[in-house]
C-alpha cells in the first residue's frame, strides 16, 4: 500500500482542468504503519464545505473547501507532523472576511496594478488613495491623500472617486461641491502618473449641471464615455453618459439619458438611478448601477446590458434587469455604488461594494466596503450572489 497522507483542499485557488475540477495538495509521511484494515480510507474532516468541485455558494462566489485527511497508513509518533503538513494549506485557501474597510467604505473602488490592489472610497472632504499587495492588506493600508481644495466650488462633498488607466496614464474622476448644499456637486478630474500611486494634478471641472457619480465606459467601437448620474431633463436621477475626450480631462458632443428610474424595485423611498460602472463578462457589456434612495435599506444593484451592435448612447440599446442583481442579506443592507477588478492573472471576477449594518438603511460614513468574487449564471450571466457573512472566509484572488 503507498505510504502517504492525502490532504485534499482549496489550497490550490484556481481549477486545473476544464472541468473545473480540484487537484489535490499531496505530503508523503514515511512510516505509516501498524494501522488496522478497518481503518484504511477513512477520512477525517477537519473544516467545512466541499471536496473536489469547484462551485458557486449563495454568495456567488467560490465555495469554502474542506479539508479531509485521508489515512493511508497510520503511525501515531507521526500523526501530528501529517495534520500539520495537511493543515498549512489553509491560510492560503481561507485568508480574510469582510468588511474590508470600515467605517468610511463608501462607494468603494478597487483597481489592481502592478502587483498592488488600489482602493479609493468616498472621504467627504479630500480624495485618498490607499494600496496593498493583498486585498487583506487593504483592511489597514496607509491612505494617500491627492486632492483637496480650499477653493468654495470644489472643496467639499468630495463623493465616489474613481482611478482609470487611459492612454499610459492614471486619471481620478471624482464628485465635489460646495460646504453649504449638494446644489453644487459637479464632476472633477485629476491627471496622474504611469502608476495609480504617482502624484496628482487638479486638471479641471469636467460637467456644468449637476452630475455625480463619474465612471469610465469603453468600446472599441464607439470609444470611452463618461458615464454618471443626472437629470438633463429627466425628473429623477437617472444614468447619462457623455464622450470622453481624446484627452481623457474633458468632455465632447451631448449628454445622453440611457436610464431612468422607472421599474418598482428603483423606486423604493425616491426613484433614482446612480453610481453606474462598467462589467466587461464573458463577452459581453453591462452596466451595473445603484437603485432607489440611499437611504433606504432596499437600496440595491441594478443592471443595464448592451445589445452589442447598437449605438450605446441611446436608451433602446441597453436592456434592464427586472429587479436588484445585489440586494440586502446576511445584515448587510443597503447593497450599492459597487466597483469590479479582475484577479491578477484574469480568470476571476471580483466585486467591491458597500453596505450598511443598519437595517433602516444609511447613507453616511458608516457604510463599509465589502469585497467578494461573482460567478456565472447557467446562461453565461454574471452570478452575484448574496452579500456575503462577515465570517465568510476569502483567499486572495487567484494569481
Amino acid at each position: 500500500m503507498d505510504e502517504r497522507m492525502q490532504c485534499l483542499s482549496g489550497g490550490v485557488k484556481r481549477p486545473l482542468t476544464s472541468h473545473n475540477m480540484w487537484y489535490a495538495a499531496e505530503k508523503s509521511i514515511p512510516s505509516m504503519r501498524d494501522i488496522p484494515d478497518s481503518s484504511l480510507g477513512r477520512k477525517f474532516i477537519f473544516a467545512t464545505g466541499r471536496r473536489g468541485t469547484r462551485r458557486e455558494d449563495e454568495t456567488g462566489g467560490l465555495e469554502q473547501h474542506l479539508v479531509t485527511i485521508e489515512i493511508m497508513r497510520w503511525n501515531f509518533p507521526n500523526i501530528a507532523t501529517a495534520l500539520l503538513g495537511c493543515l498549512s494549506v489553509l491560510p492560503s485557501a481561507f485568508g480574510w472576511t469582510n468588511p474590508i474597510r470600515n467605517p468610511g467604505g463608501s462607494d468603494p473602488f478597487v483597481a489592481y496594478s502592478g502587483g498592488y490592489y488600489y482602493l479609493l472610497t468616498t472621504s467627504w472632504t479630500n480624495v485618498e488613495i490607499a494600496r496593498s499587495t493583498t486585498v487583506a492588506g487593504l483592511k489597514t493600508a496607509a491612505k494617500k491623500v491627492v486632492y483637496s481644495s480650499t477653493t468654495a466650488s470644489r472643496c467639499c462633498n468630495v463623493w465616489a472617486p474613481e482611478v482609470h488607466y487611459l492612454g499610459g496614464k492614471w486619471y481620478i474622476y471624482f464628485t465635489a461641491g460646495n460646504a453649504d448644499n449638494l446644489d453644487g456637486q459637479r464632476l472633477h478630474v485629476l491627471s496622474g502618473g504611469r502608476t495609480p500611486w504617482d502624484d496628482y494634478t487638479y486638471t479641471g471641472q469636467l460637467t456644468k449641471e449637476w452630475s455625480i457619480d463619474a465612471s469610465v465606459l469603453r468600446f472599441n467601437a464607439w470609444g470611452n464615455f463618461l458615464m454618471f448620474s443626472c437629470f438633463h431633463g429627466a425628473k429623477y436621477q437617472s444614468i447619462c453618459l457623455q464622450q470622453l475626450g481624446s484627452d481623457y480631462v474633458s468632455l465632447t458632443g451631448e449628454i445622453h439619458v440611457i436610464s431612468q428610474p422607472t421599474l418598482p424595485f428603483e423606486k423604493n423611498s425616491h426613484p433614482v438611478n446612480e453610481g453606474p460602472v462598467a462589467l466587461y463578462f464573458n463577452g459581453v457589456t453591462y452596466i451595473v448601477y445603484s437603485a432607489s434612495y440611499c437611504w433606504s435599506p432596499d437600496y440595491c444593484l441594478g443592471q443595464l446590458t448592451w445589445d452589442g451592435t447598437s449605438d450605446p448612447r441611446t436608451a433602446a440599446a441597453w436592456t434592464k434587469h427586472n429587479g436588484c442583481v445585489l440586494s440586502s442579506a446576511n445584515g448587510n443592507y443597503g447593497t450599492g455604488h459597487n466597483s469590479f477588478f479582475l484577479s491578477p492573472d484574469g480568470t476571476e471576477t471580483w466585486i467591491a461594494y458597500h453596505a450598511t449594518s443598519n437595517s433602516a438603511g444609511a447613507c453616511d460614513n458608516s457604510r463599509y466596503t465589502m469585497i467578494q468574487s461573482i460567478g456565472k449564471h447557467t446562461n453565461g450571466t454574471p452570478n452575484f450572489g448574496k452579500p456575503a457573512h462577515w465570517s465568510h472566509a476569502y483567499g486572495e484572488p487567484s494569481s
